[in-house]
């Protein structure tokens, strides 16, 4: 008989324990959001994006495309329909999609089709890939208020589309700027303009 007892407090004691670690792992985990933008050679995007705090991780890659898994070589000759794209990941309690489309625009010129600085092709275009209704209408928002601010020299012609499948990149170019610091960088600060004509809509 005591040795029932024995072994239900047992029991019960290591159900409780065991509930309270699933209940203190619930609490420490962190509810992640995507977001993914193309702004021309995915080094210097990444290597922007990657510092936005609140960001968690990044990773460069091929997206808008038809073909499955492309390489590089493909990606570059165009023949794939994908554009150099940087998946982001992102506490949304630290920091905005607002947030990171602002830097998105910052960062890149969104008037030049198929084209950033001296890099030419439609791998290099301008994309907003959006995973749901909520970033697809700040995005939109966004690039009105841009237009009809006239603060840029031409038209935005960067696509707002739904995020398809996203293929990870070769791994010499991940961090690529991390691991070579001096390595190639088209993309610098465009104006403080933007943030304030998109000041209205920032959340954080």
């Amino acid at each position: 008989m005591k040795m029932k007892s024995y072994l239900f407090i047992m029991s019960f004691c290591l159900c409780m324990l065991l509930g309270s670690l699933m209940l203190h792992a619930q609490k420490g985990s962190v509810m992640t959001k995507k977001a993914s933008f193309a702004a021309g050679c995915f080094w210097g995007v990444e290597k922007i994006l990657m510092k936005v705090p609140g960001v968690v991780s990044t990773q460069v890659g091929y997206q808008g495309g038809q073909t499955e898994n492309p390489t590089y070589e493909e990606v570059c000759r165009g023949v794939t329909g994908h554009a150099e794209a940087v998946e982001v990941t992102y506490d949304p309690e630290k920091v905005s999609y607002e947030k990171l489309l602002l830097t998105f625009w910052q960062y890149h010129d969104p008037t030049t089709k198929d084209q950033q600085g001296p890099d030419r092709g439609t791998q290099y275009r301008s994309v907003v890939f959006y995973y749901d209704d909520a970033q697809r209408e700040i995005a939109e928002k966004s690039v009105l208020l841009l237009d009809e601010s006239g603060i840029l020299k031409k038209p935005i012609v960067t696509e707002v589309i739904p995020a398809d499948m996203f293929w990870e990149a070769e791994g010499y170019h991940q961090k690529y700027l991390v691991k070579n610091p001096n390595g190639y960088c088209s993309h610098h600060f465009q104006s403080d303009k933007i943030a304030e004509v998109l000041s209205p809509m920032m959340s954080g």
